[in-house]
């Protein structure tokens, strides 16, 4: 009898959570499902502008070479070279944490290269944590 007692008590709590099964196997039902992993989506992009992720990284990169300020010394010099820049760029489009990854081999340029992402933004949004390379070439910018 006293087994019979404790089940009756655990009763509720077994009822309970086969009504959370019945739930989730419901939801799981109605979710689309996908045939063969060629199926799912490649890139995951969390923007609402409906541009794809490599047009807006290909416009970051533009914006950020149209904003480069040759440094004159370093023009004088004829200092070329390619700095690697590592940075985020929150919701509003501002650049942060923005840091020399692999270095032009110059300190001015590296520094000119910073101050080309600050001086483009407000850039498009992408997600996560971009590597963008700056190019300084006295052939291009003159």
């Amino acid at each position: 009898m006293r087994a019979l007692t404790t089940n009756l008590a655990t009763a509720p709590a077994i009822t309970f959570a086969l009504a959370l099964v019945l739930v989730a196997c419901t939801a799981a039902a109605d979710s689309p499902t996908f045939a063969a992993a060629d199926d799912l989506p490649r890139v995951v992009d969390a923007s609402p502008t409906r541009r794809h992720a490599r047009e807006r990284l290909v416009e970051i990169q533009q914006r950020i070479q149209a904003a480069l300020r040759y440094p004159p010394l370093a023009r004088e010099r004829k200092l070329e070279g390619t700095a690697l820049l590592r940075f985020d760029i929150d919701r509003a489009g501002v650049p942060h944490e923005v840091v020399v990854h692999a270095s032009s081999g110059r300190a001015s340029l590296d520094r000119a290269a910073t101050a080309a992402v600050a001086d483009a933004a407000p850039l498009p949004w992408v997600y996560g944590r971009l590597e963008v390379p700056v190019l300084f070439s006295l052939e291009t910018r003159r």
